[in-house]
Formats: C-alpha cells, sequence, structure tokens
C-alpha cells in the first residue's frame, strides 16, 4: 500500500465536493468483520478542539450495526473510474453480498478500523458522540422530505486519528 500520512489541513481538495460529488466508503469493524456502505452526506470541522467528521447513518442499514459495535470508522475517497463501486456499495446490503470482493476493492487494517487499497484519500475516526435525528428540532420544513419512511439518521462525531493520501510508485501524491 502507497499512502503517505498527511495533516488533514493538507488535503487539497474541497471536503465538500468529495462527500458531496465523489462520495466516500464509511467502514467500521475489524479485517474479517465489517462492513462499508457509500456516503454522500458528512461534515468535515473543529468540535472540542479536535478536527472531526460527522456522518449519518440509518438505523436499518447493515454498517449501523458495525457503527454501534465498533469505536472507529473510516471514510476511504476514490477516484471517478470508481463511481460504479460506490454506487453498488451504497445501493446493495452487506447482508447479501460481500461488497468489496463484488467491486474488487482491496479492504486493509488501519489503525483500529478498515479501509481500502485502491482508495486516494483515508481519514481515520475514533467515534467521540452520537445523536438521533429528531424531527421535532427540524425547523425548515422541506428536511422532512428526506424522511418518508421515518427512518431518521443517527448522527456520529469522530475525531480523525489519521489521514492517509495515496502516493504513486514514484512518491508523489495521487
Amino acid at each position: 500500500m502507497n499512502f503517505e500520512k498527511i495533516d488533514i489541513c493538507d488535503v487539497n481538495d474541497s471536503f465538500v465536493r468529495l462527500i458531496r460529488d465523489d462520495w466516500a466508503l464509511l467502514t467500521a469493524g475489524e479485517k474479517g468483520n465489517y462492513n462499508t456502505m457509500t456516503v454522500s452526506w458528512g461534515m468535515l470541522g473543529e468540535l472540542w478542539g479536535k478536527d472531526v467528521v460527522t456522518v449519518f447513518v440509518r438505523p436499518q442499514r447493515y454498517t449501523y450495526e458495525f457503527m454501534e459495535k465498533y469505536d472507529n470508522f473510516t471514510l476511504s475517497f476514490f477516484g471517478s473510474e470508481y463511481r460504479r463501486a460506490l454506487s453498488f456499495c451504497g445501493s446493495k446490503s452487506g447482508r447479501d453480498f460481500d461488497k468489496a470482493e463484488e467491486c474488487g476493492l482491496t479492504a486493509f487494517e488501519t489503525g483500529e478500523s478498515v479501509a481500502f487499497e485502491e482508495a486516494k484519500l483515508i481519514i481515520a475516526c475514533r467515534k467521540t458522540a452520537f445523536a438521533d435525528m429528531d424531527p421535532s428540532k427540524f425547523i425548515a420544513p422541506e428536511i422532512e422530505d428526506n424522511y418518508s419512511n421515518g427512518d431518521y439518521h443517527r448522527v456520529y462525531i469522530g475525531e480523525i486519528t489519521e489521514v492517509c493520501k495515496k502516493i504513486n510508485r514514484s512518491g508523489t501524491s495521487v
């Protein structure tokens, strides 16, 4: 694996563009017992004096079980050539498929969780807090349009513990 550790402030891409346009794989668990799902909602920032990310997981998602059980998770970002794989991982359940195998992705342990060798950027996190979306707190009524089944997300805040960027064989960033 050809990754170099970098500071989150040295990520050259806009996080909004990465999460909104490129999507990411949210992965929790350990090698041999993990699940991954595509996410296109998320936030990055500073909270409680720590660099953090915030991710949103609906309770019926298989990944939810892993987010509840394990203290760490990763966000893996890919190039556009992996769009089909991310579409698959966002529409199929890990209960029914080995998503990594189906998509030709190579899982590896990074710190206390799992990420993918094919990623161009990996953000590893330790859960610090969670909260359940409460529709009684929605101010903008159109937010409810995202929850026609009443399946409100659990919001996880994770302290960033490591950021790794893919480098090519010559040692330059991809």
